[in-house]
């Protein structure tokens, strides 16, 4: 069985080198490493071109700085795995983590996995209060709207198998993915596993990107996608 990493990146010299080296740390699980970088103008690009691209199975370019959503659907499409996981370039989640996220597909339990940051008793760095409020009130909302019973809507690690998620029309480009993805899963029924991950979150000093303006966005796309 193939696992698809896409891995979508803007700006992350500093620790996409790290990342790729711990996926392919991985020696036991056969992966497909996709980073689908977002138009880096911080030396990202050149050291993709320079020390990665032998390490993974693909490196696309975007021609603009599109956004995370319009980067995923681009590693989608070129996915060619039996499951598909996204994972972040900037550290703060672990690949360690995949073992958990990819069995209960493995075991034929689940359809799609989400890595909770808010659930289990593994390790998670203190950061922003109100982010975690901000997080926890989209996911209520979203699970509203949704009837499902996720506690990290906003998560980065999301597994599908991958007839599932390529099956879906996705048309968020930015962090709006998270919702829209949420929405259009649930309208589909699948089976849907939740499993404890560890978070080692940024702060903004150290590269954290997401702020204010992207909470209204999900805010936006929760009542879109499940709406309309």
């Amino acid at each position: 069985m193939i696992i698809s990493v896409l891995i979508p990146c803007f700006n992350e010299k500093n620790t996409i080198e790290e990342i790729v080296k711990r996926i392919n740390d991985l020696k036991d699980l056969k992966t497909e490493i996709i980073i689908i970088d977002d138009c880096s103008n911080d030396g990202t690009v050149e050291i993709l071109k320079e020390n990665i691209k032998s390490q993974v199975s693909k490196v696309i370019f975007n021609e603009s700085n599109f956004g995370k959503g319009y980067s995923l659907r681009k590693g989608i499409e070129a996915a060619s795995g039996d499951i598909i996981l996204v994972q972040d370039a900037d550290l703060e989640y672990n690949p360690k983590e995949y073992y958990k996220l990819i069995n209960p597909i493995i075991d034929g339990n689940a359809d799609v996995v989400y890595g909770s940051r808010f659930i289990g008793g593994d390790e998670r760095r203190i950061l922003f209060f109100w982010h975690t409020i901000a997080n926890k009130l989209l996911t209520l909302l979203s699970n509203m709207f949704t009837n499902l019973n996720l506690t990290d809507m906003e998560t980065c690690y999301k597994v599908f198998k991958s007839e599932i998620i390529k099956k879906i029309d996705l048309k968020e480009k930015g962090f709006g993915f998270d919702p829209e993805i949420t929405a259009k899963i649930s309208k589909l029924k699948p089976k849907i596993y939740e499993v404890g991950i560890s978070y080692f979150g940024r702060t903004y000093d150290e590269g954290k990107k997401i702020g204010l303006k992207d909470a209204f966005i999900v805010l936006k796309c929760i009542i879109i996608y499940n709406l309309f």
